[in-house]
């Protein structure tokens, strides 16, 4: 049985890419549309790997946002940016996270969640206050617990590290091998999770490769938002020796 179901946020509760796209448009009209999906791609893959140079002040959050956005231009044999233009995009880029919303999708589990004897919470990387305010546009607490949503840089680790989700246990009173995890990422999300001994549903809306000899990792894979609350519900109904 599950007991516990927690989230990732970026491009899991809400389409990350959109705002992405319209501020790249906005800001570099000399991107082609074609490239669009595949720079978005390679932004995530530096976010991900630089973030740690962040939580350990060893770069600024202007030099790690510059870096990530030059470099994924430079992946796709852009010129490389200056920093004012990369300040220019960011603020663009969080004036179109302030509109965003919850997938149709994710909003209807969510309502069904509530209505169960399932404990939810949040773990998301990133800088607080940049990830306090999606938390905050999203509106989770009509569904989370604030006390349940842990964001990366308030805490010192980040996703995959093992930490992070002991953390989450110990906060939030869960029983790892009871938990589920739901996140987009396949290191920070599946490979993290399963590390510290949780059910992984990796949400492969973007369609990714997993990594060799990891395919079966994850307890289940989904690839729509239309298939979340299904699967999830399939997961509740199983029982725990299912997961031994």
């Amino acid at each position: 049985m599950i007991t516990s179901i927690l989230f990732d946020v970026d491009d899991t509760l809400y389409d990350q890419q959109q705002p992405f796209r319209n501020a790249v448009t906005s800001c570099f009209p000399q991107i082609a549309p074609k490239d669009l999906t595949a720079l978005y791609l390679r932004f995530r893959v530096h976010s991900d790997e630089q973030f740690a140079r962040v939580l350990a002040n060893e770069w600024t959050l202007d030099h790690f946002r510059y870096h990530r956005l030059t470099h994924s231009l430079t992946d796709l044999g852009y010129l490389p940016i200056k920093m004012e233009e990369s300040c220019k995009f960011q603020l663009c880029y969080e004036q179109e996270l302030d509109a965003i919303t919850l997938h149709p999708e994710v909003e209807s589990t969510l309502n069904y969640l509530s209505k169960l004897p399932i404990k939810l919470g949040i773990i998301t990387n990133g800088p607080t206050d940049h990830q306090q305010k999606k938390l905050d546009q999203l509106q989770l607490t009509r569904w989370i617990k604030p006390e349940h949503m842990i964001i990366s840089q308030a805490t010192g680790y980040q996703k995959p590290q093992l930490e992070i989700f002991q953390l989450a246990e110990t906060d939030f009173a869960l029983d790892p091998e009871t938990t589920l995890y739901v996140g987009d990422n396949f290191d920070n999300d599946v490979v993290g999770c399963k590390k510290a001994g949780w059910q992984a549903l990796w949400f492969n809306h973007r369609l990714r490769q997993a990594p060799n000899g990891l395919e079966d990792l994850p307890d289940v894979s989904i690839t729509a938002f239309s298939q979340l609350q299904e699967s999830i519900d399939a997961l509740l109904q199983l029982p725990a020796y299912a997961y031994s």
